[in-house]
């Protein structure tokens, strides 16, 4: 059995939708993993926040405008008298229920609740649809087995556990179909994977009934390698490897969630990148096989903070580091890019919430530099840095400044951390110096 997820773009119109059954009416039994229809989730927050600014009135009207136009959506897309009545009852009370919450006290709980109606939204309208089409289809609860621990981490044996049962004491059908993005925290309350979690939940099933592959539709022809919103010509990679497809994810491909290739990789199942508008189209084949060596793709990072830790201390000290590293624990910061010299520590992270306290701490032993409004830009591909045509990368050196290089701590990744206002030059550049070589 395959698990086929859909993003938001894929379930965003008439066209679509009706697009989205012709892919999978192909006889075969399969998960349909899907998002809320494109604008639902940034509409939602919206709601969130008019509650959370104490601005009611706004957050009704919003709702009232959400309702209208899924009703909109409806009359087009079910003609099936009792279907159309059904799932008009069914968006109602979604919309009632929002309704009930806008005089709330604000919290994040609340958010969460508010965020996860566009999922069950457009996972109930395509069921209808499905049904009225006369494809046998079962609706399944992502909150009845998705589940996140303490640590936020997937519960992989409680999911594996409850979906294997449900499916197992649900009337088969060619199609399950269930939601993207959302889950239950170990407290039993409603919580998200974060935005483009769809695909992450499309990973975590294809791992716990063990898939023959799992598909990520979107609204692209696979992985680019490079920024197509930047950068003209790019060109779909047409496989990668696990190892690449990650390190692209993690460094701002938005293609994919950072942790997507993660639950299958250990099972060797493959993730294949489709495009909705373009079904016949390669896209790019994500699985253990690695092609040829040399750079595939560039990415980038934004929002990236440079620190700069600079200490007489180090010369010769045993334990620096590892005082370093302990603050950023503490404060629950990840690092992505680090370089050393004898007397500093330069090293970027993507979430400053912490940013004041880590600093305090650190100017006790040590004098600190902060830039802010960085970009990390990276260069993936097998085994880049033992790559003959490698080098030609450091052309970029007379174009832009370079604030830190990162080489070597992956054989797949050479990443550069550049001023935001530099980012976009770096990417045009980099893809002059690199896609012309007649080895990419």
């Amino acid at each position: 059995m395959k698990v086929l997820k859909f993003g938001g773009t894929s379930v965003g119109s008439i066209e679509n939708i009706q697009n989205v059954k012709n892919i999978i009416n192909d006889g075969e039994k399969k998960v349909i993993v899907l998002s809320a229809m494109s604008g639902t989730t940034n509409t939602l927050v919206s709601i969130a926040n008019d509650i959370k600014n104490s601005q009611p009135n706004e957050a009704v009207n919003t709702i009232n405008k959400l309702h209208k136009k899924y009703f909109n959506v409806i009359d087009n897309l079910l003609q099936n008298k009792n279907i159309n009545t059904d799932t008009k009852n069914y968006v109602t009370g979604i919309f009632n229920f929002l309704l009930e919450r806008t005089y709330k006290d604000f919290s994040q709980s609340l958010e969460n609740v508010i965020v996860a109606q566009g999922e069950l939204l457009s996972t109930y309208m395509f069921n209808g649809y499905l049904n009225q089409e006369g494809i046998s289809s079962t609706l399944l609860s992502a909150l009845d087995f998705m589940r996140i621990d303490k640590a936020k981490e997937p519960n992989t044996a409680y999911i594996k556990e409850n979906l294997e049962t449900i499916l197992k004491n649900t009337t088969e059908a060619q199609v399950y179909i269930t939601q993207g993005f959302i889950c239950l925290d170990d407290d039993d309350a409603i919580s998200n994977l974060q935005r483009g979690g769809s695909d992450y939940t499309a990973t975590i099933i294809g791992a716990a009934i063990v898939a023959e592959e799992v598909q990520i539709w979107t609204d692209i022809d696979g992985m680019h390698n490079n920024d197509p919103r930047y950068v003209e010509n790019t060109r779909p990679i047409s496989s990668l490897s696990f190892d690449e497809a990650a390190e692209l994810a993690y460094f701002g491909a938005k293609i994919l969630h950072p942790q997507t290739v993660t639950p299958v990789r250990a099972d060797n199942i493959p993730v294949r990148l489709k495009n909705t508008m373009d079904p016949e189209a390669h896209g790019t084949l994500i699985s253990s096989q690695t092609s040829e060596s040399g750079i595939k793709a560039l990415a980038a990072k934004d929002n990236i903070t440079a620190i700069k830790i600079k200490s007489g201390r180090m010369l010769q000290a045993h334990g620096f580091l590892k005082k370093v590293f302990e603050i950023f624990e503490v404060y629950e910061t990840s690092i992505d890019m680090i370089t050393t010299s004898e007397v500093a520590v330069s090293l970027t992270i993507d979430d400053d919430r912490n940013l004041d306290k880590i600093i305090t701490e650190l100017e006790a032993f040590s004098t600190i530099e902060v830039d802010k409004n960085q970009s990390i830009v990276c260069l993936v591909g097998h085994s880049i840095v033992n790559h003959s045509e490698t080098y030609k990368l450091f052309k970029i050196l007379q174009d832009v400044k370079i604030r830190m290089i990162s080489y070597g701590g992956s054989k797949n990744n050479i990443s550069l951390l550049v001023n935001a206002n530099d980012k976009i030059n770096t990417l045009r550049k980099l893809n002059d110096y690199l896609f012309e070589l007649a080895t990419l």
